[in-house]
Formats: structure tokens, sequence, C-alpha cells
């Protein structure tokens, strides 16, 4: 199951991390986000031990969508060194968001 990020795990998890991280911002009542949550289990799966990919629901944590400015559900960001390296709005197929991660794997 992809990591679960909230506001208390943020900086450890992603910010700290030595691997790129792929944050798919979400909520429960967004369509599109149910339909890319697959997706991202999938990547979570082909990428264990190269990236880190989770999923961060900005109606529990507001502060970090507002702090990396999400206004549109989903809005993945991949980052790298504790730096935002790329981001996509809206729903995506498997094959960007694969082509997006592996830039920085």
């Amino acid at each position: 199951m992809a990591v679960e990020f909230t506001s208390s795990n943020f900086q450890s998890e992603v910010l700290g991390s030595d691997k790129p991280v792929l944050v798919d911002f979400w909520a429960e009542w967004c369509g599109p986000c149910k339909m890319i949550g697959p997706i991202v289990e999938e990547l979570h799966n082909d990428y264990n031990g190269k990236a880190v990919v989770g999923k961060l629901n900005v109606d529990e944590n507001p502060d970090i969508a507002m702090n990396y400015q999400v206004r549109s559900i989903p809005t993945i960001l991949v980052f790298k060194n504790g730096e935002v390296v790329d981001k996509i709005i809206g729903a995506v197929p498997k094959t960007v968001l694969s082509q997006k991660l592996e830039a920085h794997v």
C-alpha cells in the first residue's frame, strides 16, 4: 500500500528522503483522484526500493497543500532532495506518471 503522508511525517518521509518521492495530493470526494488512486498503488509497487510513492489527503492536511500551492486535485508532486522537481495536475495515464518519476530515479 502506498505511503500515507501527513503533516506529522511529511518532513521526514518526503523532504528528508534520500530517494525521489512522488506525492499524490487527493481527497475522498474527488472523482479523478479515485481514478488515479490504483495507479499510485501500482507505482508504489513498481518503484519499491527505488523511490517513495504515497498519498496526502488535502482535507486532513491542508497546511501541506497550502504550502505547496495545491489549488486543484489531483496534483502530483515529485520531490528530490527535499525540492519539488516536477508537477502534474489532473488525472493522467500511468505512463505519464512513470516517465516523470523515472526521470528522477
